[in-house]
């Protein structure tokens, strides 16, 4: 839901009715994860997607009957290869994904939830969204929104099950708002793994993360278009005020001329901010890499060609940088993709990013055993015991 909040904010400040139909689970391979979202409105006005085209036009059928049929109840429904209809309705890629369709009424009582949820997503601002979406019927659908610093509401009575579900869920939603996720949780009905089991669907809307591409160079620029593309913010910073202009960089949403690492030194990073280092000279890098493997940051990569790498980690040793924070550093800096260019090298860059932050090989699908969709989940775990999380 929270992945199309600007425009159904919009709805919602316009008093439309709308079924907001959710992707709560997914099996296989499956082309969207827990929390895409589409809408419908009473005059058939679409927004946002849940299948990538496979079930829409099911979907948005359910949607349809949702409004038509007055009810507050929500419907939840299953697609997968195995119906009978799978070739009707398209999903014929061999997943299942669990769609829960929601009425969301101008006078329904948890409209308030979702309007502030959205008035925040829409802002930039950090919120989440945890719903009920399978257990007792009486449950099903109920709505907190949940604030970072843990509080919760506005709404009356929470779920209504039992007082320590919300708190409960609330604490366990602020985890998945700090690591900026999206998923489900496993809880029982009276916030503890006491009476009926629940699953609750967890929405987590974060601002956009960090990007900082340290040296004003051509390959930066190309890192830079690439880097909004994939909706970072992005900053770019050089010690040198004739390169690190905004006229070079007018697709940066920051350009900061400082030493790097006097710059990160103060700025703010977080468990998904990515760095880029493109300067490769070591009077900038040692010191600069020498702080950015020590914080706690998705991924730290730098430029340079592989003698210039082994130069650089000798160098970094001599200032005290373990080898297990040397083990952090992508260096040469992106996948083996044979690029030559600034914009071919900024996808080399942009490609093993994104593989690090979804647990990908970086190996072609073709010919491969490898599921085409990953759980960024575990790759993460994994990089945040290692002291980066991904």
């Amino acid at each position: 839901m929270l992945d199309i909040a600007e425009e159904l904010h919009r709805w919602v400040e316009q008093g439309r009715d709308f079924a907001l139909a959710t992707v709560v689970a997914v099996g296989g391979s499956a082309p969207r994860q827990p929390g895409a979202a589409l809408a419908v409105d009473s005059e058939g006005s679409v927004i946002g997607s849940v299948s990538g085209g496979c079930v829409e036009g099911a979907v948005y059928e359910l949607c349809q009957q949702a409004l038509a049929d007055g009810e507050s109840v929500p419907v939840l429904e299953r697609f997968g290869y195995s119906d009978a209809d799978a070739f009707a309705v398209g999903l014929t890629c061999g997943g299942v994904i669990d769609i829960l369709v929601t009425p969301v009424r101008a006078s329904a009582p948890d409209r308030q939830v979702f309007a502030s949820a959205l008035s925040a997503a829409a802002r930039g601002e950090a919120a989440a969204v945890a719903r009920i979406v399978s257990g007792p019927t009486e449950l099903l659908g109920r709505v907190l929104l949940v604030r970072p610093d843990g509080s919760y509401g506005p709404y009356e009575g929470g779920f209504g099950a039992h007082p320590e579900l919300d708190r409960t869920v609330a604490a366990e939603t602020c985890a998945f708002l700090d690591a900026g996720r999206t998923g489900t949780l496993e809880i029982g009905e009276q916030g503890s793994r006491c009476g009926a089991p629940l699953t609750v669907l967890v929405e987590s809307s974060v601002p956009p993360p960090r990007m900082i591409v340290f040296g004003a160079i051509d390959f930066a620029s190309a890192l830079v278009r690439i880097g909004k593309f994939l909706g970072y913010h992005v900053t770019v910073c050089d010690a040198r005020p004739v390169f690190a202009t905004a006229a070079r960089f007018p697709e940066a949403d920051e350009v900061v001329v400082e030493w790097p690492h006097r710059y990160l030194e103060r700025t703010s990073v977080d468990a998904r901010t990515v760095l880029c280092v493109l300067t490769h000279d070591a009077k900038f890098d040692v010191p600069l890499l020498r702080l950015a493997l020590r914080l706690p940051v998705a991924y730290v990569g730098a430029m340079g060609s592989r003698r210039t790498h082994l130069d650089r980690n000798e160098r970094l040793r001599e200032v005290g940088v373990t080898e297990l924070e040397l083990a952090r550093l992508r260096s040469p800096i992106g996948l083996d993709l044979g690029a030559r260019t600034p914009e071919e090298t900024a996808l080399s860059i942009a490609s093993e990013i994104v593989a690090n932050r979804r647990g990908g090989s970086g190996v072609s699908l073709t010919g491969a055993h490898t599921p085409i969709h990953h759980d960024g989940t575990a790759a993460a775990s994994v990089a945040g015991r290692m002291g980066s999380v991904a």
